[in-house]
């Protein structure tokens, strides 16, 4: 190919220079040519390739049978929980949150008014919904949170807890500065912050929050090097100011019975440090407690705790499991005479950093079922006035505090809800270290997104906002106290023509009923097998058909 002549271009009445610049396109134009033709051979021997591996592995039986195309399926694998959650789903229909709940923390935690436009989105008829009933006439809210003590008989430094508070998640669960955001938050809006099993961190002290340090069966942060519970390291730590109950993490909902493994490439020094553990060792949380075994052992070693404690007060945490195991607890209390100053009852539907999908869906009690359990086993042996419960378990508004506590509560714990607050986006990734919104990653480089002035303002609103939606429903169902709350306020729908309250659901015991004998028969029945010294649950012998 050439260009134009000289006589062509001066036919044409171009002058010297517009044939230099035309002689320069045509050339330039050419040399793209050639780049693009170079890019696309480029490109084919790029797919070639890919298509020759894609045949030859024998991993993936999709790319195997349609080599190169089927990595479109991968793709779009990939990108599908975005997909679903931002083009997909209904406002009510997402999980573990739906937006509409989503939206409502996050309107409360800039201290907006989580309001809603045109009313409802959601089935009310459908089965399973709850509704509170309100009445005729309502009184004024009550001005002030009120808030529930915690310290029985045995408890020397007492501590009044607010109705809602940030449950338990740790240092390594969570970046630093989401921890210490949520640590600004409680301290600025008068509530507790739970550390976690991870042990208790400088980040949990930073802004001076009442803390309730948890540990758990790994005794991370107060363990001997051979992982027992070390009682002088514990004292020394719990004497802190800050520190104003101490939590005995028996199991968690989303994982109840099941220990954990941190890979050694995630012991930092930090977490070395805060755990107390060799850093990059892998570090493993028994499943069970070695300190006890029995449900006697258990409160020996609670009275343990409260004694090194100087007298704070001593709770447990755990997932329900079954009833006997409870009423076994509560044998041991009253033989024992000695009482957990609180017992948080964690849902199965409760959050965790990560779990295997079928502990998370198959194993626990539901919040609802275990709250029930655990209060109806105190009251019936005439405890329930000493015990205090707490509550936790996809507790993120007004409503859901004042469900809990109808249903036997003193107070509430969130740990979903805060991490929204703090900036969660409920991305799902909180097991792969690469949370979009920074809350739950160690990568500097993501944490560094969260302001920690800015989050934990959000924090405090979103506890603000909760705490006074949950007093407006309580004005609006003319009671004046939290107290005053009881099952027979909660309905729940049967099915679309007929609902009942959980007064007539559930059975409820009344006090001393379990020693009395005159609580009803399948309570007597697990009562008579309930064992103080042990947590194993006798059988019953059936006989099969043949």
């Amino acid at each position: 190919m050439t260009a134009f002549s000289h006589d062509a271009f001066l036919r044409t009445g171009l002058g010297w220079n517009e044939r230099i610049e035309h002689h320069k396109g045509v050339k330039m134009g050419f040399s793209a040519k050639r780049i693009a033709a170079s890019i696309g051979l480029s490109g084919a021997a790029g797919l070639l390739g890919v298509a020759a591996h894609d045949v030859v592995q024998k991993k993936h039986t999709i790319l195997r049978n349609f080599p190169v195309l089927g990595h479109a399926r991968y793709f779009m694998e990939f990108i599908r929980p975005e997909i679903q959650q931002y083009f997909i789903e209904n406002n009510y229909d997402g999980r573990p949150f739906d937006r509409d709940t989503r939206s409502m923390v996050y309107e409360r935690a800039k201290g907006l008014g989580g309001e809603q436009a045109f009313g409802t989105e959601r089935k009310v008829l459908r089965p399973g919904h709850d509704f509170i009933l309100h009445t005729m006439s309502p009184v004024a809210p009550m001005k002030e949170e009120p808030r529930q003590r915690l310290g029985g008989p045995d408890c020397t430094q007492p501590y009044d807890i607010s109705l809602f508070n940030i449950s338990s998640m740790s240092f390594g669960a969570l970046s630093a500065n989401a921890v210490m955001a949520m640590n600004k938050g409680a301290a600025l809006g008068g509530f507790s912050q739970e550390t976690g099993e991870g042990g208790l961190t400088d980040y949990h002290l930073k802004y001076g929050a009442d803390v309730i340090w948890e540990f758990g069966s790994g005794y991370f942060g107060c363990r001997t090097e051979d992982g027992r519970f070390d009682d002088e390291t514990f004292a020394r730590k719990a004497a802190k100011p800050e520190i104003k109950g101490i939590l005995i993490k028996l199991s968690q909902g989303a994982k109840p019975g099941l220990g954990g493994v941190l890979p050694g490439e995630k012991v930092t020094p930090e977490i070395a440090k805060a755990r107390g553990v060799p850093e990059g060792e892998t570090c493993v949380s028994p499943a069970a407690h070695p300190e006890f075994s029995t449900p006697r052992e258990l409160l020996h070693f609670v009275a343990r705790v409260r004694q090194a404690a100087q007298g704070k007060p001593v709770g447990i945490k755990l997932c329900a499991g079954s009833r006997i195991e409870i009423l076994g607890l509560c044998k041991a209390m009253l033989e024992t005479r000695i009482a957990p100053d609180w017992i948080t009852v964690d849902g199965s539907e409760g959050g965790t950093g990560a779990a295997p999908v079928e502990f998370e869906d198959a194993v626990g009690m539901p919040l609802t079922e275990g709250l029930i359990s655990v209060n109806n086993a105190l009251v019936g042996v005439g405890l329930r006035d000493r015990v205090a419960l707490g509550a936790s378990g996809k507790v993120v508004g007004g409503a859901d505090i004042v469900r809990r506590m109808a249903l036997g509560a003193d107070f509430t714990n969130s740990a979903r809800g805060m991490m929204m607050a703090t900036g969660c986006i409920q991305a799902q990734k909180c097991n792969t270290n690469r949370c979009p919104s920074g809350v739950a990653t160690q990568d500097p480089r993501l944490a560094r997104g969260i302001d920690v002035g800015d989050k934990g303002e959000r924090v405090k609103n979103f506890h603000k906002g909760t705490m006074n939606s949950a007093m407006r429903i309580l004005a609006s169902m003319g009671l004046s106290s939290f107290r005053d709350l009881g099952p027979e306020h909660i309905m729940h729908r049967i099915d679309s023509t007929s609902s009942a309250s959980y007064n007539r659901m559930y059975t409820w015991l009344t006090t001393n009923s379990l020693l009395d004998g005159t609580a009803p028969e399948d309570w007597m029945e697990k009562w008579n097998r309930s064992d103080p010294d042990s947590f194993m649950v006798a059988r019953h012998h059936h006989t099969r058909a043949n």
